[in-house]
């Protein structure tokens, strides 16, 4: 068995439970070298087998996940954040499937739910914003045409950027040409939940400034949006003592709300 399991945002203790009970018990372990924490290995057996994954083609990795399976050795591929964003998981598990190598997924916490804890921050404010778009800049890897910043950004919703620290004049130009006023509150939080994080606050058109102020080139996450403005926001029906819910009847008015 294959486990792909989500280190979480940096902080070791953000690992799930069942993710860390999956390291004490590896027998081989496969790691995202260049953002997991190397304290998560601390939790493997001494015996275990531990491959860098930086350092390795889909190819490489494939390989030692048969030579364990033919073993008869389970194998904890690490991700950082949570694997089902950008984790480039689907590409390996077609090639299990090719070679009949069985595999589950353990999620993880992602750096987009460590940066709002760093900030603070509720991404969905009622009145405010109700979606939250997790996209990326295109550099060497393409977006769709139909998902290019611009397009999602005519939406004005929040947005959370991965992958785009070395692109942020171009992200500015593309947020504004968008739809976003250049003095749209933003974001920029490095390495968030490890001990060096950093939080920045800046506007959208600051954003390439504001990083090469603070030696951010990589790393981080960019948040834009009015969700970071401290303006007022709508108190949420659920918890409104006049609504009523399928647990306790409203007070003060009708089942319509008035």
């Amino acid at each position: 068995m294959v486990h792909f399991v989500g280190a979480g945002p940096g902080d070791p203790d953000l690992i799930t439970v069942k993710g860390r009970r999956l390291l004490e018990g590896a027998q081989t372990v496969i790691y995202a070298g260049s953002l997991v924490n190397p304290a998560l290995l601390e939790l493997c057996p001494e015996d275990c087998r531990i491959y860098d994954s930086a350092r390795m083609t889909l190819e490489e990795v494939i390989q030692v996940m048969e030579e364990r399976h033919e073993a008869g050795q389970d194998v904890v591929r690490l991700h950082t954040g949570d694997p089902s964003l950008y984790g480039a998981i689907r590409e390996q598990m077609d090639r299990l499937d090719e070679l009949s190598i069985p595999y589950e997924v353990c999620p993880g916490v992602s750096s987009f739910s460590g940066a709002a804890a760093a900030l603070g921050l509720e991404y969905t404010l009622p009145g405010i914003s109700q979606s939250v778009v997790i996209t990326r800049m295109e550099g060497r890897t393409p977006v769709p045409e139909r998902e290019k910043i611009q397009s999602f950004a005519a939406h004005q919703s929040t947005m959370v950027l991965f992958l785009s620290t070395g692109l942020l004049e171009q992200l500015s130009e593309a947020l504004i040409e968008g739809g976003y006023p250049p003095d749209t509150p933003a974001a920029i939080v490095y390495k968030a939940t490890w001990p060096d994080e950093k939080k920045i606050l800046c506007q959208v058109s600051e954003l390439a400034e504001a990083a090469r102020r603070e030696d951010i080139r990589k790393t981080a996450l960019i948040i834009v949006g009015r969700v970071l403005s401290g303006e007022a926001y709508q108190r949420s029906c659920l918890y409104d003592p006049a609504f009523t819910t399928e647990f306790r009847k409203g007070k003060g008015r009708d089942e319509d709300g008035k």
